[in-house]
């Protein structure tokens, strides 16, 4: 197991190397990659809102311009 030591030792091109292989490991294998519970209640109120036709849709512009409000 890799310690975060070792991890902080690394370059910044090493540590995203590591996040790709990583991603990619994981991403082989959804089905053993389970959502928190936290998660699929947020996903299935937002369902529920589109279903309900009171969701709230986004361009991409619209977003960005959100964002950047936030991090101000």
């Amino acid at each position: 197991m890799i310690e975060a030591v070792e991890i902080e030792r690394m370059s910044r091109t090493e540590k995203v190397q590591a996040m790709e292989l990583l991603w990619r490991s994981m991403a082989g294998e959804p089905e053993k990659v389970e959502s928190p519970g936290w998660h699929k209640k947020i996903l299935a109120s937002r369902l529920a809102k589109v279903e309900a036709g009171k969701g709230e849709f986004l361009t991409v512009a619209q977003l960005k311009k959100r964002l950047a409000r936030r991090s101000t």
